[in-house]
């Protein structure tokens, strides 16, 4: 962080909708380090508790909401100067949820005098798409934009850290298999490193007259297929199983016989999204236009991996100098 970035958003009250989650706890590292109150929001607040240790005295509010509960909204929105919505899912009620569900709290944020409304989307959001997670991304979009034209849409690809469920779920199935069935193996997506997202959002809520109303697609620096991850991750783990690239038929057949069943690796509509792949279109700015610098996979990925390797960090041998 340079050092005219260190203060920028000093005593601002930043409402983090869906919060508590995987990229939320990163947003909200950023946004504490550069001064700002966060007022946390999610269904399960407990799942924030974690937060509290991230900030000073006062600095962090948990607050219970539900996106598909309006009045909730209006409670916990009023007050905040900026707005970052984290709302996401694959099942349920996804347009309430993520679609116009999106519209109605732009629209509250509006109302209640926010500055500023950060809405994180996903590369894959298609209005024409089969899949109803890809097709409410893309009606939430447009909810926000109608409710809150200034809003900021940001599309990441998959995003990794060392504590997603994306890399680390390879990574365990890799660890406890001899041999490992890889899905739609030649599919291209672009990983996106979690503190760079968090650093796009906190940089466009510092100048968000500067993005206003911008559509934004956050890639990593390169794109790789889903068979070179599963070799990548089984280097670094010290691993060697046999990798089974399956065909697409049989693939799509084990996602639908088997993806409703409880712990599922994968579900049809997950398994339809993967093969279509997960990379920026090259038409829209990206990380560079936030004044981030993207950092690859492989430059973490060695040291996260060493808790999957056979003896953890005693299992890898070195050279003797």
């Amino acid at each position: 962080m340079s050092k005219d970035m260190a203060h920028d958003l000093e005593g601002q009250l930043i409402a983090l909708v869906g919060g508590s989650g995987f990229i939320g706890t990163h947003v909200a590292q950023a946004l504490l380090a550069r001064g700002a109150r966060l007022r946390v929001c999610s269904r399960h607040p407990e799942r924030g508790f974690r937060l509290k240790t991230l900030g000073g005295l006062g600095k962090i509010q948990l607050v219970a909401v539900d996106v598909t509960k309006p009045h909730t909204l209006e409670k916990a929105l009023t007050g905040c100067d900026a707005v970052v919505n984290l709302v996401g899912a694959f099942t349920g009620k996804l347009d309430a949820v993520q679609g116009s569900g999106a519209g109605t709290l732009a629209g509250i944020a509006r109302a209640k005098g926010a500055r500023a409304f950060v809405h994180v989307s996903a590369i894959g959001a298609d209005a024409g798409s089969s899949v109803a997670y890809a097709s409410t991304k893309a009606a939430g979009e447009t909810a926000v934009l109608a409710a809150f034209p200034e809003a900021v849409v940001l599309r990441p690809s998959v995003v990794f850290g060392e504590d997603d469920a994306f890399i680390n779920l390879f990574a365990g199935l890799i660890a406890s298999a001899p041999v490992m069935p890889v899905f739609a193996a030649d599919s291209r997506f672009q990983p996106v490193f979690v503190d760079d997202v968090a650093d796009a959002i906190a940089n466009v809520l510092a100048a968000p007259a500067d993005f206003a109303g911008k559509t934004f697609e956050l890639g990593g620096p390169e794109q790789i297929t889903i068979g070179d991850l599963n070799r990548r991750i089984a280097k670094a783990a010290v691993r060697s199983p046999r990798f089974l690239e399956l065909p697409d038929g049989i693939s799509a057949a084990f996602a639908t016989l088997t993806g409703w069943l409880p712990g599922a690796p994968m579900s049809k509509d997950q398994w339809t999204l993967l093969r279509q792949g997960n990379v920026v279109s090259g038409t829209l700015p990206g990380l560079a236009e936030l004044g981030v610098q993207a950092r690859p996979l492989g430059l973490f990925l060695d040291r996260w991996m060493v808790r999957f390797r056979k003896h953890g960090r005693f299992g890898a041998r070195t050279k003797a100098a």
